[in-house]
């Protein structure tokens, strides 16, 4: 299969954007996690399948916040504008780990978003990774920003006993301590997810060693069901933080341990990407 045309955007909003092989009246915006990479092969596969695809970099390039850190929800409301300059007419957010929560928490503040695939995602909203465009990463802040406010956000547990996978950090007792630390703030930080008209698909992995993605996605399941709302939610008990989809074959973190296993992890994928089809 050739490979697609890759055409760079600038300025307000930044990324790779791949025009669809056919139609392409539907738009899908493709959010990476905190390695902050445009994920330039996903994006590929979503515009094979006919949707016109936008690898957004919402953090990390000129202009915007260094890390994860008080970024404002309004760079995905600019890309969602964006896809419909180029003649989409339906948005859908492809979003892992980080970019889950900030998919979700973009249909939920943007009634233009028609469906979210929230890969690895949390239910709460955290706090920031690196540092904001200050360059200072510390004391703790909001992941995001909504008209220059804060959003809540669970705070980190500021001693946690931590785990080891692989020989490698496992991250997810500091997110189960962290929740367990606070529960005033973990109400507070919760994601309205009951607050977006679009279609939810949820991907989550048992053996997600980065953070519980599992229990996230449950929780973000029976709150849609609780308000009468359709969610599609697609597990694997084995599998891990990273998934992958047909033909991925991203390769595993050296930093921290994600946990699953090549074989469970592209199972999920697999699952995931009949239910991703059917919603394309």
């Amino acid at each position: 299969m050739s490979m697609p045309e890759l055409e760079q955007v600038d300025g307000q909003v930044n990324g790779t954007f791949i025009a669809a092989r056919r139609g392409g009246e539907t738009g899908v915006i493709v959010l990476s996690g905190s390695s902050g990479r445009i994920d330039v092969d996903r994006t590929a596969l979503f515009a094979q399948a006919g949707a016109n695809a936008l690898a957004l970099r919402w953090f990390g390039a000129p202009g915007q916040s260094p890390g994860i850190c008080d970024i404002p929800l309004e760079t995905f409301f600019s890309a969602t504008d964006y896809l419909f300059s180029r003649g989409c007419q339906r948005i859908i957010f492809v979003g892992t780990s980080k970019g889950a929560e900030a998919a979700l928490l973009a249909a939920v503040h943007d009634q233009r978003v028609s469906a979210v695939i929230a890969i690895s995602p949390t239910s709460v909203v955290w706090g920031n990774i690196g540092p904001g465009k200050d360059g200072a990463a510390w004391p703790e802040r909001s992941s995001w920003s909504l008209k220059g406010a804060p959003l809540n956000f669970v705070p980190a547990a500021s001693a946690w006993e931590r785990g080891n996978r692989d020989g490698l950090i496992s991250f997810r007792p500091l997110f189960e301590q962290s929740l367990n630390a606070n529960p005033a703030a973990v109400q507070r930080a919760v994601i309205p997810i009951e607050k977006t008209t679009a279609d939810i698909i949820l991907v989550a992995g048992g053996d997600d060693a980065l953070w519980p993605s599992d229990v996230f996605a449950q929780q973000l399941s029976r709150r849609r069901e609780e308000y009468g709302m359709p969610v599609s939610l697609v597990a694997d008990r084995e599998a891990g933080h990273r998934i992958l989809l047909p033909g991925e074959n991203t390769p595993r973190s050296t930093l921290h341990a994600h946990g699953g296993s090549d074989e469970a992890d592209a199972r999920l994928g697999e699952a995931a990407w009949q239910q991703i089809t059917t919603l394309l």
